[in-house]
């Protein structure tokens, strides 16, 4: 037992009371402390990804309770590709928060640790009750977080994302009481032995609750029916926020992906599949939803969240193929759209200080600032999101497709994606000539910004930089990639490597 897989927890929620009771009123001593947690977070990631690239499955229980009677952490490949994810953003957002974002309200700093906290534990907790308190721990810091800064929009948008997210949370409650109440369980590897075991009596009750956690986690997820809070809200709040929250809806995909090919999988008896007839149909729905939306946008921060729900589309659709080809290819594309996505949020915000009256709004203005290098950037971020070569987002397609060819749906999973491929590129297209091209025409300009936002571009092209480097090695990325999607699909390994024999624990036996 590694005490090594707490640490992703332990740190942030450590850091944060400190930020709160020691740097409130010191920026520079805040902003010290939060940059060298991320900088830890992003070591002890690394860390842990070494030590689950074997192969292995590590736990971790606290109170030296093994599984199922105590809370268990579980560390495999796929945990430890989520936390790397997370620390390699929390990193680069806080570069451009700290360049003047983060001096715009109170308590910045600690509510974005408590944030990675959240965010860490629900990547490794190991059963659903403790997943619903790292939901909770993530959501309340969003909530200081999406206001941050003030603002009568922000504020709206804020409430309409607590609202649907206590809504979320009510039925996340139902959901899990639903299935423990027929399980008698909620650590996720007992649920997987569990689950077949279960009456035919009780399989209403269990497939309704395993439903109703689909549609929890949709919300997550910004999946249609249940994505109208996402546009407004990422749109609305501080840029940072935004580009930090593009991880957020990872997590509802990761739930989905870890729920129901552990539990809900092939070896679940009769709710075997039980997603798999709601979530890709649901998943193109919400790809062709962002497509026309980043086509009908009329301003950045609209289109590059309507980029966001579409990605999630791509992303929930080819995980919903429930193989283990189309996982590893989901899996690529999880972390190109993620980073792709935070740098559009980011580039938004430099683009609207620069265009005052104009702000992010698609509309011809004058020449503004730095305007060849925001179009550069904007410009590979485009191709990036969009899925034209030769970036990752043109090979996360290629794997995508590449995966689906065996599927019944084949030929028509091959239209959709194609087509609002071309939807969405063709919205990146006219607002990158509108912002860009049409305002060299003008005759005026705007005055140049006094500050040079040198964090801020560092932030930006580091990002852009990930998606080359995603790009680079995509060869032994996708080798790790299939392996992760292969241990993710041996539920029995997993299952034994988190749960101790019965007769083990009685006669007192040290957890592995």
């Amino acid at each position: 037992m590694s005490h090594w897989i707490i640490f992703p927890i332990l740190l942030p929620a450590l850091m944060a009371p400190i930020l709160l009771m020691s740097a409130r009123f010191d920026m520079v001593l805040a902003r010290i402390f939060s940059l060298a947690t991320c900088v830890a977070l992003l070591g002890v990631a690394i860390r842990l990804l070494v030590a689950a690239s074997d192969g292995a499955v590590l736990t971790y229980d606290l109170g030296n309770w093994p599984a199922p009677f105590g809370i268990v952490l579980v560390l495999d490949r796929l945990s430890a590709l989520m936390l790397v994810l997370t620390a390699v953003l929390a990193l680069l957002v806080l570069l451009f928060a700290i360049d003047g974002d983060d001096a715009r309200g109170r308590h910045f700093h600690a509510l974005y640790q408590f944030q990675l906290m959240g965010i860490n534990g629900a990547f490794l907790t190991g059963d659903f009750f403790n997943l619903f308190v790292f939901f909770e721990v993530l959501l309340i810091a969003s909530y200081g977080l999406m206001v941050h800064g003030g603002g009568t929009n922000r504020l709206k948008a804020g409430v309409q994302y607590v609202i649907i997210n206590l809504v979320g949370s009510s039925l996340f409650l139902i959901a899990v009481s639903m299935i423990y109440s027929v399980t008698g369980t909620l650590n996720m590897a007992d649920l997987a032995r569990k689950v077949p075991q279960v009456a035919a009596g009780d399989q209403a009750l269990l497939q309704m609750g395993a439903l109703l956690l689909l549609l929890v986690f949709s919300i997550k997820a910004a999946m249609v029916p249940v994505h109208f809070w996402l546009p407004g809200t990422y749109a609305r709040a501080p840029a940072p926020v935004a580009a930090l929250f593009a991880i957020m809806t990872k997590v509802g995909a990761y739930c989905i992906i870890r729920l129901y090919i552990l539990a809900f999988g092939a070896d679940a008896g009769d709710a075997s599949w039980l997603a798999a007839p709601w979530l890709l149909p649901a998943a193109l729905f919400t790809l062709t939803m962002g497509a026309l939306g980043v086509l009908a946008a009329r301003h950045l921060g609209q289109l590059a969240a309507f980029a966001v729900i579409a990605s999630m589309g791509v992303l929930l659709a080819t995980v919903a193929l429930f193989t283990p080809a189309s996982l590893a290819a989901a899996l690529y594309y999880l972390l190109h759209s993620t980073l792709a996505g935070a740098t559009l949020f980011l580039i938004t915000d430099l683009v609207a200080s620069r265009r005052p009256g104009h702000a992010d709004a698609l509309s011809v203005a004058p020449r503004f600032s730095h305007l060849a290098l925001l179009a550069g950037a904007f410009f590979i971020a485009a191709i990036a999101m969009s899925g034209m070569p030769p970036l990752s987002g043109f090979i996360g397609k290629l794997l995508i497709l590449d995966a689906a060819r065996s599927h019944p749906t084949a030929i028509g999973f091959w239209a959709m994606i194609l087509g609002t491929s071309l939807l969405i590129i063709i919205g990146f297209g006219r607002a990158g000539s509108t912002l860009f091209w049409k305002s060299t025409g003008e005759p005026d300009s705007f005055p140049d910004m006094p500050r040079r936002n040198t964090l801020s571009w560092v932030s930006i092209f580091a990002l852009l930089a990930c998606t080359v480097l995603l790009t680079l090695f995509a060869g032994p990325l996708t080798r790790y990639l299939d392996a992760t999607a292969a241990q993710v699909f041996d539920t029995g390994r997993y299952t034994d490597a988190v749960l101790l024999p019965l007769p083990q624990f009685l006669d007192g036996a040290e957890p592995p």
